[in-house]
């Protein structure tokens, strides 16, 4: 029997970053965004961890993060719950959440790559750049 390789297909990510004082551009990984066409992806995961978010600044408004966090999370999925932005098409939306923005919330540069299942690719770019 032969196996079948499964393709592989474009895909964009960014890391998202926690920067508590825009003027010092110290800045903590805390989550990705992956987005793919092909498979209709587009998908966020975050991770909160606030002893180091106050190590960096100890004035971290860490409930203020978390709702920003969450809105990242809801225009992922889009729909009503992600507001104006969330009702966008996928491509839309992940230009949105990786625009640059002097904000405590920001994201890297957008990286491509290839991959046969963005939800394990997700997790593996998590696992490798944020935790």
């Amino acid at each position: 029997m032969k196996l079948m390789k499964q393709e592989r297909h474009v895909f964009e990510y960014a890391v998202i970053r926690l920067v508590p004082r825009v003027e010092r551009e110290e800045f903590l990984n805390i989550g990705v965004v992956l987005y793919c066409a092909k498979h209709k992806f587009l998908e966020m995961r975050y991770h909160v961890d606030i002893e180091k978010w106050y190590m960096m600044d100890k004035q971290v408004e860490i409930d203020e993060v978390i709702a920003h966090l969450k809105s990242f999370k809801e225009i992922c999925m889009g729909g009503q719950a992600g507001g104006t932005i969330g009702r966008l098409d996928r491509p839309d939306r992940f230009r949105w959440l990786t625009a640059t923005r002097s904000t405590i919330l920001q994201t890297s540069k957008v990286h491509l790559g290839l991959c046969e299942d963005p939800q394990a690719t997700l997790s593996q770019l998590f696992e490798q750049l944020v935790l």
